[in-house]
């Protein structure tokens, strides 16, 4: 499949897809910040010394801009590479025939500025086909919370990535709310609102289960995600469970367009991964990035955040 290019005013760029997983705990998000550590800096950081004498040094755009703390499974951002950085990228083929493709090669150079033992990596890196954007084109976003109870095995392995909670919780009552909250809504009150962006999202999917260790998992998926939405749903339920909120009181407060400050807490950041990004098929992506970008531009959106 062709890989997308873009005309410059020098050159012809050829477009990567990065899959992209991470331990949160230890970036302050993804956008880049002066004097902090984020994933996308760190990504840059190694592709500046990657093409270090093939300026300038590409740039990331991202499927949603995770918030420090928030882990990721399946993050997905592209970037553009220029004739000159492609050679480069071929230059060095002393790695195992497998490896020697320019996505597996452009992963390999890049993971290994990260270190034997990382907290960043890139799991793949492939030529995108045509009219692929990461943000743009994206259908929906996958999350997961995960919270350990009272009842609950607390795995001292799994801290770094589960939110552990005191009391039990009631796992029906929590799946029963989530679902109520399914479909196409305007979620003000489960969001931190920015002038002139919209909190209307289609919510496609949320559950709650409790794995084999007891450990409540919440199963979220939607078109997109305004600001605080994940952390602030899982909370209201968090707040069934302990029967704080009744299973329709979660209704009431959206339809409310106006969150109180008490009636719920807006989970840790600690529990929450983006696991996955979902993208049409490869004839549709120039079409759906026509029309998310036109949606955007219609709504006044700012760069969207996916997670709080």
């Amino acid at each position: 499949m062709d890989a997308v290019t873009e005309s410059s005013s020098t050159d012809t760029l050829t477009r990567f897809r990065l899959d992209i997983a991470y331990d949160g705990g230890g970036f302050n998000g993804w956008a880049v910040q002066p004097q902090q550590r984020t994933v996308q800096g760190e990504i840059e950081n190694a592709l500046g010394m990657v093409f270090r004498r093939d300026p300038p040094t590409p740039r990331l755009v991202v499927a949603g801009r995770t918030d420090a703390g928030v882990h990721a499974a399946g993050q997905v951002a592209h970037l553009d590479l220029t004739p000159a950085q492609l050679k480069t990228l071929r230059r060095r083929r002393s790695v195992p025939a497998e490896e020697r493709e320019d996505g597996a090669m452009l992963a390999r150079r890049i993971n290994g500025i990260q270190g034997a033992h990382p907290d960043l990596v890139v799991t793949k890196a492939a030529l995108a086909p045509a009219g692929f954007d990461a943000r743009f084109s994206a259908l929906w976003r996958r999350y997961q919370y995960r919270v350990a109870d009272s009842v609950s095995r607390r795995d001292p392995l799994q801290r770094h990535r589960t939110t552990w909670h005191p009391a039990h919780l009631d796992v029906d009552a929590m799946d029963a709310a989530a679902v109520s909250l399914v479909g196409l809504h305007d979620f003000a009150s489960y969001c931190k609102p920015r002038e002139g962006a919209t909190t209307i999202r289609t919510l496609q999917e949320f559950r709650w289960s409790r794995d084999e260790h007891g450990v409540l998992i919440a199963r979220l998926q939607a078109d997109a995600f305004c600001h605080s939405m994940v952390r602030a749903l899982v909370g209201a339920c968090v707040a069934v469970g302990e029967g704080k909120l009744a299973v329709g009181d979660v209704v009431l407060l959206r339809d409310l367009g106006d969150k109180t400050a008490d009636a719920f807490k807006v989970m840790q950041a600690r529990g929450l991964t983006l696991m996955e990004v979902g993208y049409p098929d490869a004839a549709e992506l120039a079409v759906r990035a026509q029309q998310t970008r036109a949606r955007r531009s219609a709504d006044a959106e700012p760069a969207l955040r996916l997670t709080p």
